[in-house]
């Protein structure tokens, strides 16, 4: 019997546009859905919008808005940012959907009729931002939550009977321990609840943005009960077709984030209850996304746009610094500059440089396919151990994911990567590459053959967290489509001999710290007003007596004019240098003046295409240190990619002479 696996994002309140606090939690859930997928798992992912409440009401208000406006035009943003990022949900739930509606009614009927409602009268404070009731607190004391200053609220209400689930939900947490995850969001929930519950008011009476209760429409539910029974009416709870939710109810993981998590464990399980209905097998919260050391929110005005991240360096990018640098669970920040630097360390220099490297060098020497590894007389002890490595990472990030060890996980598969890296620099492919004897050939294959096998493997380990570019090198390993491999079945030489390799291309070019300037500027246009300028290009504005001129106050901030035919320090510190060290060097077929070098520069080694072959020979460059320009944009010359310049003088007659060290520099080295 196939296994089933029912996964949600809290849906997420339509108050503000999406920033990458909510990509976070959406992306770590995409992950787990995409992962399960490739287990076997009969799959199910929710996500959507919660778009009711007093907040809502007054949002749209501000905005000169109806609340239906205001919620169609935020939750459509949602929608296009989780598929632009190509989050694979099943399904979408907005909460002012008929199918919604008609299963929040039905549930809180079946609480009704089960005698855990009530008629009452409520005065108390009330936080408009959280939509919480806050009691036994002084008028306008601040939200426990949020910080706010409360209102006091007056209003006829209906109640239900939290108070009768205080045992039971003790009970709850102490007899299935993983119930709710970490451990420090469970004790918080044993301590609340161990303090004592209070009856909760499940309607309001003083705004109409709502679904009405049934038989009393001059009330409208309580927005928590309301979003909260999302994770079932999606399923078809409440309808004719239930199909869904008998086959997919209770949810394996409610994924959320924790500062909800009263309302999910708390709350969300009283009122099923309540209702006689299953408990959700697990709920996990996960920690904030802090940006200058404070949660991101739009009241801060330091969120960030998750489509700044995509225009500059893509999903995948985001995806993996989400998982690799954040502690599930803790707190993690975010910075652009961490970004790239993870980007460029871990996939442009890592995993992208191991397969362009690999791939290049099996369509160069073997005609792009698949080489046979061979027999005992080629191979190496490193070689096995190669083998062992990758075997034992499988299990061990299998383990690791599903604990949702995410970072450690993904540390795992860095690991193998970089064994590769340095089993293929101790063989040196590119130098047995020159030989033409039959036992040097036979080496040959044999390291490509263990290369191209690991990556293979690591590729479809990490697959759920970088899907883009792990479908592209999957396709470049001639393997075809990645999503219908079976990820239970993976494991060491499943890669056919002579498997014909696609087109290779590069899949995570490197980003230079333009890409950081791109991302800050697009983001400070994007957090000015509507309708204003950026701050860089708003004309001057008149000023009060006293003051600094605008004009002035832009000219003391200005960059200082340099001579004609100079460049700034700035300018300069644009070009990267460092020092590499040949490692393969041949002629160009065709090109009198080419040569192809293999330059290792301590992280990578970079094929570059110079014109140096009527000064130089190929054969003494070998092992010479060099410096190379490491950022400039990749170009081909004679169909051949050179990733970077080597830095020469032109004496007379324009023959290059390449420039040196004196001292013995470590590749790899800056040069400023």
């Amino acid at each position: 019997m196939t296994q089933k696996f029912y996964i949600t994002t809290p849906i997420y309140y339509v108050n503000a546009r999406p920033h990458i606090g909510h990509s976070y939690t959406t992306i770590v859930c995409d992950a787990i859905a995409r992962r399960q997928r490739m287990a076997g798992a009969d799959t199910y992912f929710l996500t959507g919008t919660d778009e009711h409440g007093q907040k809502i009401e007054r949002a749209a208000q501000a905005s000169d808005k109806s609340p239906q406006q205001l919620t169609d035009e935020v939750s459509t943003q949602f929608r296009a940012l989780w598929d632009r990022m190509g989050i694979t949900y099943d399904d979408f739930i907005r909460t002012t959907s008929d199918r919604h509606k008609r299963g929040v009614q039905a549930l809180w009927r079946k609480i009704s009729d089960n005698g855990y409602i009530y008629k009452g009268h409520y005065t108390g404070q009330y936080c408009v931002f959280d939509e919480l009731y806050v009691d036994a607190a002084e008028p306008g004391a601040p939200c426990p939550e949020c910080g706010r200053p409360t209102e006091t609220v007056q209003e006829e209400n209906y109640f239900f009977k939290l108070s009768a689930f205080q045992d039971k939900l003790l009970q709850l947490y102490t007899g299935q321990l993983d119930f709710i995850r970490p451990e420090t969001r469970r004790n918080e929930v044993i301590s609340f609840v161990r303090s004592g519950l209070r009856d909760l008011s499940i309607s309001r009476s003083t705004f109409s943005w709502g679904i009405p209760v049934p038989h009393d429409p001059k009330h409208v539910i309580y927005v928590w009960l309301d979003a909260l029974s999302n994770y079932i009416t999606a399923l078809g709870y409440g309808s004719d077709d239930t199909k869904l939710y008998e086959k997919f109810w209770p949810a394996d993981v409610h994924m959320i984030g924790k500062e909800i998590v009263r309302f999910h464990c708390v709350y969300w399980p009283a009122f099923l209850m309540a209702a006689g209905l299953p408990l959700p097998k697990g709920i996990i919260a996960h920690g904030w996304l802090l940006f200058e050391e404070s949660k991101m929110s739009k009241s801060r005005g330091n969120i960030v746009r998750a489509e700044t991240i995509l225009d500059v360096l893509g999903a995948d990018a985001l995806r993996y610094f989400l998982l690799r640098e954040v502690v599930f669970g803790q707190d993690g920040s975010f910075s652009f500059d961490a970004l790239v630097q993870r980007y460029n360390a871990d996939l442009a220099n890592g995993l992208g440089n191991l397969a362009s490297r690999t791939l290049a060098m099996i369509t160069r020497y073997f005609h792009g396919e698949v080489p046979y590894p061979s027999p005992s007389a080629a191979r190496r002890a490193n070689d096995d151990t190669i083998a062992e490595t990758a075997n034992r990472t499988i299990a061990e990030f299998g383990a690791l994911f599903d604990q949702y060890q995410f970072s450690r996980a993904l540390e795992a598969a860095w690991a193998l990567a970089a064994a590769v890296d340095k089993y293929i620099v101790e063989n040196e492919p590119w130098a047995l590459g020159e030989k033409q004897d039959e036992e040097s050939r036979a080496r040959l294959a044999t390291v490509l053959y263990t290369s191209v096998e690991a990556l293979r493997i690591v590729t479809a380990l990490v697959h759920p967290v970088i899907p883009d570019a792990t479908a592209k090198i999957w396709a470049q390993l001639g393997l075809g489509d990645i999503q219908k491999f079976q990820l239970s079945t993976l494991q060491w030489g499943q890669l056919h001999l002579g498997t014909k390799l696609g087109s290779v291309q590069a899949v995570f070019p490197r980003a230079d710290k333009s890409a950081i300037e791109r991302m800050q500027k697009m983001e400070e246009q994007g957090r000015a007003p509507a309708g204003a300028a950026p701050a860089a290009t708003q004309a001057p504005s008149q000023t009060k007596a006293g003051s600094e001129p605008a004009t002035q106050a832009a000219a003391s901030k200005a960059v200082i004019a340099v001579p004609d035919g100079k460049i700034s320090i700035d300018d300069f510190a644009k070009v990267e240098m460092r020092v590499g060290q040949v490692k393969a060097a041949e002629r160009v077929k065709g090109a009198d003046k080419l040569l192809r070098l293999e330059v290792d520069i301590g992280t990578e080694v970079r094929q570059v295409v110079a014109g140096i072959a009527e000064a130089y020979a190929p054969e003494p460059l070998v092992g010479r240190k060099v410096v190379l320009v490491t950022n400039l944009a990749p170009r081909k010359l004679r169909g051949l990619e050179s990733n970077g310049m080597i830095v020469a003088a032109s004496a007379e007659g324009g023959k290059p002479v390449l420039a040196g060290f004196l001292e013995d520099v470590p590749v790899g080295t800056r040069l400023k």
